[in-house]
């Protein structure tokens, strides 16, 4: 059954109500304005309120019977340390459309994820009244913040730079807000770090156009080791994640922007055989290129991939599974994943998946569902879809 959720807009007097999009809802009642003719008196006002009360009761009564599917809905939020939504075998089974309100499903959207909801934070930076370093992390003149101490802590932060973390290991970024754009800019750069956690922050561009984010979080030379990446919101960026290892659990990556020459992927390896789990994110790539998951072969042979219990919808095929000019794949598992078609009849522009070889040695694709009806995705044959223009995210 499909599943629609309902908006609702209260109407303040003398003034426009926003929609929960953004969007301005209708234009307001006028104050001091006579009665309407056809308006109820006042003495009958009472009786007439009844009659349209118990009426609007008896209407959304049979509104949420017809339209709403019968499961329980989990807990508004949930720990992010721990999501109850994944078990060994993914998350529970439910009817319905989860890229509607994913976490109405048990994913990652904005309500479970990135800088909790009414934190404060402090601002970084060289003017009066921000903050300029702390232990293992200074503001850099000219124009990053730098993270260069071994077990350096950042938290509850707002950054309106890039993060450059260099070097260094053991290093958290928790609770911590990063907005910047720029036509080569990152988020969070990792460079020949070690064990590096960024996690429950919020990690954006200024807009989706010009002001864009190209990468949300990016290895720079593909070197980093026991990289995590958690929980994070990601927005208004061109790519949300880029690494070639690690885990990338738990995020909602959304809202993509882009630029002319830009490529848009949600999460994107370039060539690595180095174990990587891309785990329980939701990610929605409204754009018609490129992908909500992709391993490329830009740079060597990709394998030790596991892309499992997501949700995915978007790009020009939603999936990449790896096939390309280095040599055949190993190890890659796609599993458990749903793809929704809320942008596009075939979850892509040409389908759900491309460049997968299920008979590689160790390769696996099972358990991967349509989201509006929970219907299998048959595994795929090679598909000869259309390849990627120049990539700007790895000169």
């Amino acid at each position: 059954m499909w599943y629609f959720p309902l908006r609702l807009s209260v109407i303040k007097a003398g003034r426009p109500c926003p929609l929960s999009d953004g969007r301005q809802g209708l234009s307001g009642l006028k104050r001091g304005m006579p009665p309407d003719r056809n308006e109820v008196s006042v003495h009958a006002r009472p009786l007439a309120l009844v009659f349209a009360l118990t009426a609007a009761a008896l209407t959304a009564a049979a509104l949420t019977a017809a339209i709403v599917p019968n499961f329980a809905f989990p807990p508004h939020r949930a720990p992010a340390s721990a999501p109850p939504f994944l078990s060994e075998h993914g998350p529970a089974p439910i009817p319905g459309r989860c890229a509607a309100s994913p976490h109405l499903c048990g994913y990652p959207d904005a309500t479970n994820t990135g800088v909790p909801s009414g934190m404060k934070l402090k601002t970084v930076g060289p003017g009066k009244g921000q903050l300029s370093s702390g232990p293992g992390w200074h503001f850099d003149s000219r124009g990053w913040v730098e993270v260069d101490g071994n077990g350096a802590v950042l938290s509850g932060l707002y950054i309106p730079y890039n993060l450059d973390i260099n070097s260094v290991s053991n290093v958290t970024v928790k609770d911590v807000k990063v907005v910047t754009s720029g036509d080569s800019s990152f988020g969070i750069s990792l460079r020949h770090t070690t064990n590096a956690t960024v996690e429950n922050s919020t990690i954006q561009g200024v807009n989706t156009g010009a002001d864009r984010l190209m990468v949300g979080v990016k290895d720079i030379y593909a070197d980093a080791t026991g990289t995590s990446v958690l929980d994070n919101n990601i927005l208004r960026v061109a790519t949300g994640v880029q690494i070639p290892e690690g885990l990338i659990e738990g995020n909602y990556i959304h809202n993509m922007g882009m630029i002319p020459g830009d490529h848009v992927n949600g999460i994107t390896v370039n060539g690595s055989t180095t174990p990587l789990t891309i785990k329980g994110n939701t990610i929605l790539v409204h754009l018609d290129q490129t992908d909500a998951v992709s391993l490329f072969q830009d740079f060597g042979l990709e394998a030790n991939k596991t892309i499992e219990n997501n949700l995915l919808a978007g790009g020009s095929y939603t999936i990449y599974g790896g096939d390309g000019q280095y040599g055949a794949t190993s190890g890659i598992v796609i599993t458990g994943n749903r793809i929704s078609t809320i942008y596009y009849p075939h979850g892509g522009t040409y389908g759900p998946v491309a460049y997968f070889t299920s008979s590689g040695t160790g390769n696996s694709w099972s358990g991967n569902t349509w989201d509006q009806n929970g219907q299998t995705i048959p595994s795929p044959m090679r598909a000869p879809g259309p390849r990627r223009p120049s990539r700007r995210h790895n000169r």
